[in-house]
């Protein structure tokens, strides 16, 4: 069989893992040849690809980001894009794709499954939000990132006795921000599912510092909004091929709040891209390989229209309909125990 592969949207720590898993049990085990197209659908919709071979793809494991490249690029918002496609497919001679993206690179996917493309998906998004599996890769390594810089905050915020806010990614679900923040001791996390009161922020952080604390750190979600409306992020507007509207600087609406409100010293820190950005930790190499690994066979079983997915410890296969149906929230019983901190 010939395969092509892709990698979609934002980078992801692991990525790299994934297609390693693809081009190593495909040639190795199975004989397979394996395409992979450059920045995404872009590279699908201009025919763009490289062979995939051993000796390419040697040495990636530990790197971040994708030897592939990677774009927000909508097939279905280009003029003709759905017949770019099937012509890239039938000059490479492919017999299936494997994507590899969140939302929006798998919705895409699931609508070529209707063209007649046999997709099998693979999950990706440092967000966690995809349904259908427990975990991405890549979340881990965000969170990993993001707990050592609230790490670092907490010693600067405590010698110049501030209250420092810690800007994470999480569009419309909160898995960071609550995993570093409890991970890193934060003293208030808000997230996407909690539209939140900015008075009752600042009470609890009054609170705490009624109590002999002299600094606070607030661990905010990009995609938080207050419950009055009254805050807005600082760089919205503009948005790409998939609707989404630029989300950042919730963080800075939150430093002025919060000082013009409670007389304490307030700083702000968005850590934006650098979450996305370096090696995978462990887990998430793993994780990554074990869905490469996966997705071959699935495709080999002609397993169509399937997600490879991580449900307790074993990878096994969900329709993309199950995985595009709606965002996975965060865990209210986890939000409850990091309430428990708050203050």
């Amino acid at each position: 069989m010939r395969i092509g592969v892709l990698t979609g949207g934002g980078d992801c720590p692991g990525l790299n893992a994934v297609i390693r898993g693809i081009v190593r049990k495909g040639i190795n085990q199975s004989g397979h040849a394996l395409v992979g197209f450059r920045h995404g659908w872009a590279g699908v919709l201009k025919n763009e690809a490289v062979e995939l071979t051993n000796e390419n793809t040697r040495g990636i494991l530990h790197r971040g980001g994708t030897i592939l490249g990677s774009s927000r690029t909508n097939p279905f918002k280009v003029e003709g894009g759905v017949d770019q496609v099937h012509e890239a497919v039938r000059q490479r001679r492919l017999d299936a794709l494997i994507p590899i993206g969140g939302e929006d690179t798998l919705g895409v996917a699931r609508r070529l499954v209707d063209e007649g493309v046999p997709v099998v998906g693979v999950p990706k998004t440092i967000d966690n939000d995809l349904a259908g599996t427990d975990f991405t890769f890549g979340f881990q390594t965000a969170v990993q990132i993001a707990t050592d810089a609230i790490d670092r905050l907490h010693t600067t915020a405590e010698s110049h006795n501030r209250v420092i806010i810690v800007e994470v990614m999480g569009r419309h679900a909160g898995w960071i921000a609550a995993y570093s923040g409890i991970a890193g001791g934060a003293d208030v996390i808000l997230v996407p599912e909690r539209p939140f009161d900015i008075d009752e922020v600042c009470s609890l952080i009054r609170r705490r510092h009624s109590r002999g604390n002299t600094f606070s750190i607030v661990v905010v979600a990009e995609g938080a909004t207050p419950s009055d409306g009254d805050i807005v992020s600082e760089f919205g507007g503009a948005t790409d091929a998939f609707g989404h509207v630029r989300l950042g600087g919730i963080a800075v609406a939150l430093e002025k709040a919060i000082e013009e409100r409670t007389g304490y010293e307030s700083r702000m820190t968005i850590l934006g891209h650098v979450q996305r950005g370096g090696t995978p930790v462990a887990y998430d190499r793993v994780l990554g390989t074990r869905f490469g690994v996966a997705a071959i066979e699935a495709v080999a079983d002609g397993d169509f229209g399937k997600m490879v997915a991580l449900r307790g410890t074993d990878i096994v296969r969900v329709p993309l309909d199950e995985a595009l149906a709606e965002p996975k929230l965060l865990d209210s019983e986890l939000y409850r125990t990091a309430e428990v901190f708050f203050g």
